[in-house]
């Protein structure tokens, strides 16, 4: 029943100009690696049956990463869920690698992409990835040349389809004069709302929204109008926060993590939970920039 509640509730999304509709409920597989994202979970075997209680509740979006670990994410979805369901879209991102300290480095060079685009396919066990997002660093950072490298990629059939994640405004635009672009991946969440007309631009031409650190992150979410919001409805303040953003905007998909099956179910369960207006109006205080 939950897969039906996933469905109705929450709805479908297609991605533009490929054919690939998702439940708007997906899962982030960054939880499934050790802690800091670094190595080993510490229950692999929760680990790996949470991922099948994904697929079994309803779940059809999965975003992941070789650098999760790194490559234990994608090990363990390989191990665990290949060979995949038809219905099952894997997101992968690229642009950073981890050091032996764990530590998180940039890298948008065309021959790194391409080396990481390879690692993924590998490591996935895929002869081609539908979507990858290609991750910069900032404002400040040049997205031509690694677009051209995507679309690159794109041309000889490493790819599917082009996401880019961690961006503003200007290199949203300037990735789209270079290939089409179908999802967009920023922070963004109810405290965390800069991107605010960027989400109404995208759902005006049709194209996703995917926020990480929904729930906060590192730093969970942590607000009065919240707690009280969820108090009266008897629900987890976690399962409003991820209720408000699909509630936010039709292109919003949302891909809260967990290595737990409990806490994923709690997860699943946000994408049928209906907040009035004035509980909305509530909320989006906590985060209004006006």
């Amino acid at each position: 029943m939950t897969q039906d509640i996933n469905a109705a509730a929450a709805g479908r999304f297609t991605f533009p100009g490929t054919g690939i509709t998702v439940n708007r409920m997906g899962y982030g597989a960054m939880q499934l690696a050790g802690p800091h994202v670094f190595g080993e979970p510490k229950d692999p075997e929760e680990a790996r049956a949470t991922l099948r209680e994904a697929i079994s509740l309803g779940i059809d979006h999965i975003d992941t990463s070789d650098f999760y670990g790194p490559h234990v994410t994608n090990r363990l979805i390989r191990e665990t869920l290949s060979p995949y369901p038809a219905n099952l879209t894997l997101v992968t991102k690229i642009g950073a690698w981890r050091d032996d300290k764990g530590d998180w480095i940039l890298d948008c060079s065309p021959d790194f992409l391409r080396k990481s685009v390879e690692d993924n396919l590998e490591n996935l066990r895929l002869e081609r990835i539908s979507i990858v997002n290609l991750r910069l660093g900032g404002p400040e950072v040049d997205i031509v040349p690694p677009m051209q490298a995507m679309r690159k990629m794109q041309e000889e059939g490493l790819i599917d389809h082009i996401g880019i994640s961690t961006v503003d405004m200007a290199q949203v635009e300037k990735a789209r004069d270079i290939a089409p672009v179908v999802c967009v991946q920023n922070l963004y969440n109810l405290a965390s709302r800069g991107d605010d007309s960027m989400i109404d631009m995208l759902a005006e031409n049709g194209i996703a929204y995917v926020p990480y650190f929904p729930l906060g992150g590192f730093a969970p979410l942590q607000a009065d109008a919240l707690n009280d919001v969820a108090a009266e409805i008897g629900k987890s303040a976690q399962s409003v926060a991820l209720a408000w953003l699909l509630q936010r905007s039709p292109n919003i998909l949302v891909i809260p993590g967990t290595s737990k099956r409990a806490h994923l179910r709690e997860n699943v369960a946000a994408a049928a939970l209906k907040l009035t207006d004035q509980q909305v109006t509530r909320l989006d205080e906590i985060g209004n920039v006006g």
